[in-house]
């Protein structure tokens, strides 16, 4: 289930301009400026759109040829270097008051094709493309998964003593505000023991990446077809992951914007809801956001209200029918405003949390019709979904910290 790697990873006092957010979580105009005056970041690889003409479509193959050479050209100058020894990594990050610790290795592809690494999403054939060109020109997996586990005891207490015990190789702050810290494991036994550990577990979550895994199971394919005699030890069977304990981790809420009523004036459209909902405008300071499950925040008409879920509007014994974002789905979203497919439809945004619920607010006046204040999902919701082989809908979880990418490299090929 987890092995150790040759990290390809940035020398020590270039980490913090190496590392870089997630690319998919902004657009490729927010990633040029993000970089303006920073030749170092990870973005040029992750997102390499941004050193081409705007006019170049993101899926063009310059675009991988370009992702390619720029993480050559970052290991020829010596920004990036590659562990001689295979490691395991700690990678720590504190948010304020909220503190996660991950184990970095690699996982194997045959656990996701067997069903012992479980997903709760599906993924769209066009953004898997685009991370499998990614990581065949890259020959890399660049970008690592965010898994968890059921939090156990044994293994906190070997990841914890090596940090009491050990200097870290990187701790930064990022411009966020989030401090990164890593430890290298080199010590074979205790990498011995971890491995072991990990081996008794029943299953590891993706908590976010699905496209990333996807496309790193279907490389490994194309791979193995190429390498008929391949014995499964090679790279290419495993890709890059972050384990997080899932009593660690951290979802804020996810949240939705929506464009026009659907042809409905303001007082059509409560009195609508309010068959599957009790509608309460708020008197209080400021917004209203939810502090319990299937209570809703709505702005709308410059007026926050409270939307609680009525008996009969969701299963409760079904575990997706009685998330938030399905009752929000099923009982406003797509019978009343028309928006069956949240994934495709330009009539809604989406809006993590770490954004704050002014930003519903800035939205809406600045033009959008309504939004949608959500109490977040929770671990132990994504877990029980997992295991039971279903699907959460689309942006259901919004995972803080986001990992950096351009830590830690895996070479499919090492």
């Amino acid at each position: 289930m987890l092995k150790a790697f040759k990290s390809i990873r940035p020398v020590a006092e270039l980490a913090s301009k190496v590392a870089a957010l997630p690319y998919d979580v902004m657009d490729s105009e927010e990633a040029r400026k993000i970089v303006r005056g920073n030749p170092y970041s990870f973005l040029h690889v992750d997102k390499a759109e941004i050193d081409l003409d705007p006019s170049v479509d993101l899926y063009d193959l310059k675009v991988y040829e370009k992702a390619r050479d720029n993480l050559k050209d970052m290991i020829e100058k010596g920004i990036l270097v590659k562990d001689s020894k295979e490691n395991l990594y700690i990678y720590k990050q504190v948010m304020k008051d909220h503190e996660q610790i991950g184990l970095v290795g690699c996982v194997s592809v045959d656990d996701y094709i067997n069903g012992r690494i479980k997903k709760h999403e599906n993924t769209r054939k066009d953004k898997e493309k685009d991370r499998i060109n990614h990581v065949r020109y890259c020959n890399a997996n660049t970008g690592p998964i965010f898994l968890t586990y059921r939090s156990k005891e044994e293994i906190n207490i070997v990841i914890q003593n090596w940090i009491d015990n050990n200097n870290p190789v990187y701790d930064f702050i990022s411009q966020d505000g989030v401090k990164h810290v890593v430890w290298v494991i080199d010590n074979n036994q205790i990498i011995k023991e971890l491995i072991n550990q990990f081996t008794t577990l029943d299953n590891l979550y993706i908590a976010d990446g699905h496209h990333r895994t996807a496309a790193a199971v279907e490389v490994a394919k194309i791979k193995r077809e190429e390498n008929p005699s391949f014995t499964g030890d090679e790279e290419f069977n495993y890709f890059l992951g972050v384990l997080f304990p899932h009593d660690q981790l951290y979802i804020m809420d996810y949240n939705r914007v929506v464009k026009d009523l659907n042809g409905y004036s303001c007082t059509q459209f409560i009195e609508k809801i309010k068959e599957k909902f009790q509608v309460e405008e708020f008197k209080g300071e400021g917004y209203y956001k939810p502090d319990r499950k299937h209570s809703f925040g709505m702005y709308l008409d410059n007026k926050w209200y409270k939307l609680t879920a009525r008996d009969g509007s969701f299963n409760s014994d079904d575990t997706v029918d009685s998330l938030d974002v399905s009752i929000l789905q099923n009982n406003i979203l797509e019978p009343i405003l028309g928006i069956k497919d949240p994934r495709t439809d330009e009539r809604i945004d989406f809006i993590g949390g770490v954004r704050g619920i002014e930003e519903l607010e800035k939205r809406v006046n600045e033009g959008m019709a309504l939004a949608f204040a959500l109490y977040p999902s929770t671990i132990e919701d994504l877990i029980k979904i997992s295991d039971e082989d279903k699907i959460m809908p689309p942006k259901s979880t919004w995972f803080e910290p986001k990992l950096r990418s351009g830590l830690f490299i895996h070479d499919l090929d090492s």
